[in-house]
């Protein structure tokens, strides 16, 4: 009796220490399978013979990983490997149905990112566009040599005023229109100079 108790304690022992090290590599072996079929399934892009060499290739790499994983601890005790039969099952089903929403982050704080350095390269250029004019409102030669840019009674002028103050306005947040509001500001300054006679190379 003893002999019995102690062979269904060892048996129960060695399932745990199965379960322990087999579990996280199947889990780990199927999410991650799920995710890259997944993941190619929504981004698309190839054509349909390589998306069937990328399936099969996927699912065969995953494979080589997830059933080792699953068909040695069923050997030493089944009970384990029903246990990783749904665990993996519902990793594989957490991969799919989260790839999505992970993918969306990951393109929200791409995009993010995107932003915020365009905004930086916009702010920069906006400040190099602001000195620009400045030189026709502090310069004394300049404001004697082109009046011009600061007499807002011209349309060019009147033109520049405002693209320079949507600017103004667009300047403290990252936002998709404040660096299509710099860019209206540069043809605007441009404009000005051109109608108040600014040699190109002054410009």
């Amino acid at each position: 009796m003893f002999a019995m108790g102690d062979g269904v304690f060892e048996g129960l022992l060695q399932g745990v220490w199965a379960l322990m090290l087999a579990g996280p590599v199947l889990v780990a072996g199927v999410a991650a399978t799920v995710f890259v079929v997944r993941r190619r399934a929504l981004s698309g892009g190839a054509s349909g013979s390589e998306r069937s060499d990328q399936l099969f290739w996927d699912l065969f790499l995953g494979s080589a990983v997830a059933v080792p994983a699953l068909l040695i601890p069923t050997l030493i005790s089944p009970w384990t490997g029903l246990f990783l039969g749904g665990a993996g099952v519902a990793a594989g089903i957490a991969a799919y149905r989260g790839t999505p929403k992970y993918l969306a982050r990951r393109a929200a704080r791409s995009d993010h990112r995107a932003l915020e350095s365009a905004h930086l390269a916009a702010q920069a250029r906006h400040d190099e566009l602001i000195a620009r004019w400045r030189r026709y409102e502090l310069d004394p030669a300049c404001s004697i040599d082109y009046p011009a840019l600061t007499d807002v009674r011209l349309p060019e002028t009147s033109a520049l005023i405002k693209a320079m103050r949507a600017a103004d306005q667009l300047r403290s947040d990252p936002h998709q229109e404040y660096p299509d509001a710099v860019t209206r500001l540069a043809a605007s300054l441009a404009a000005a100079e051109r109608a108040a006679g600014v040699p190109a190379e002054q410009a």
